[in-house]
């Protein structure tokens, strides 16, 4: 078996072989990042007909050839840029820095068994991401814009508008309006703006929620079933996990999303703290379920909440408890649904267990 590793870069890629057995350079290659670039790639690797490409970051400027080597039946793992400086860090040569020894890191990586993980092909969990990371821009751009209006109307009326603005309340607030000066009809003019890109970005907002809806009927997923959890929380706990199935336990799980309490010991006593780790978009997720299970009345949650203030926790405490039991909740229904579905409509994704 060769080991190859990549040194990907925006317009080249390096290429180093290495026999496992002697860590031994056996050539390196260097293409342009075109498909051009890439079937000569393949064609100088298939002197080795058994080989693993080791690529570094592949979820960075390596994405787009890890996955058309995957794409091509290729065996692809992806080595993280850290990884590969603590090889060069202890490897002969200290640090030195090319891409050839960068290349050949990724290979000593890979082989070693160390933070190597399968590359595997995208699906819905990496469809549902690039949703959600769309819908985070477009609320960012909206709230941005609402603010920039806000600001507006306060210089046009006295003490400007209530909070809670829209873009059809902002209308009937503009057409009203008297411009007392040129200036004045500049804002207003700037404001009528704003309004019509309010109004785009809800449209967008509402075109992103049904696709994300599309996508989670076709997977089937049972998330939704969960109270609090609608299609945009389900869109972002799934394509923040990935597949699922690289969380052995429901503690590994909540560990990743810094649900878990770290433990504290000290001479007199053993305490645990709030988690400060863990993926912080998963973590807000599960919080607004919380959130929502806590205001409603008759739910599993709340009366989970409920049971943990009468045990005499404040509703900080308790709430980072509902928090912690979401986390087992969702990782049970997303382990139960990817068993369900079958291997081929799993997942990979950017983080690490």
């Amino acid at each position: 078996m060769m080991l190859i590793g990549v040194d990907p870069h925006k317009s080249t890629h390096t290429a180093t072989a290495l026999d496992p057995a002697t860590n031994s350079d056996q050539g390196s290659i260097r293409i342009d990042a075109t498909h051009a670039g890439y079937r000569k790639l393949v064609d100088w690797a298939r002197q080795w007909p058994e080989r693993t490409w080791a690529v570094e970051n592949a979820d960075g400027l390596g994405h787009h050839l890890a996955h058309w080597l995957v794409a091509t039946s290729e065996t692809v793992v992806d080595v993280a840029p850290a990884a590969t400086a603590r090889v060069r860090q202890l490897s002969r040569g200290g640090r030195r820095k090319n891409d050839r020894i960068d290349a050949a890191a990724a290979a000593s990586v890979a082989a070693m068994h160390g933070d190597a993980r399968p590359v595997c092909p995208e699906t819905h969990a990496d469809s549902l991401a690039l949703l959600d990371e769309r819908r985070k821009t477009l609320s960012e751009n909206r709230t941005r814009s609402v603010n920039q209006l806000h600001a507006l109307l306060r210089e046009l009326l006295p003490g400007g508008v209530p909070t809670g603005l829209t873009a059809a309340k902002a209308t009937t607030v503009l057409r009203g309006l008297r411009p007392i000066s040129g200036t004045h009809r500049v804002r207003k003019s700037l404001a009528k703006d704003l309004v019509a890109d309010i109004k785009r970005y809800d449209a967008q907002l509402a075109e992103n929620a049904a696709a994300m809806n599309d996508l989670l009927d076709q997977h089937g997923t049972t998330l939704r079933e969960i109270p609090g959890v609608g299609p945009v929380l389900a869109a972002r706990v799934i394509g923040r996990t990935g597949r699922v199935g690289r969380f052995p336990t429901a503690a590994a799980f909540a560990n990743y999303t810094g649900t878990a309490p770290v433990e504290i010991a000290s001479a007199d006593s053993t305490r645990h703290r709030l988690s400060r780790y863990g993926d912080r978009d998963l973590n807000s997720a599960l919080h607004t379920i919380a959130m929502i299970q806590i205001r409603m009345r008759g739910t599993t949650g709340r009366a989970y909440y409920d049971k943990k203030i009468a045990e005499g926790k404040t509703p900080k405490e308790a709430k980072r408890c509902l928090k912690r039991r979401l986390a087992d909740l969702c990782w049970r229904t997303m382990t139960r649904d990817e068993r369900r579905t079958g291997p081929t409509e799993s997942s990979h994704h950017a983080g690490a267990a």
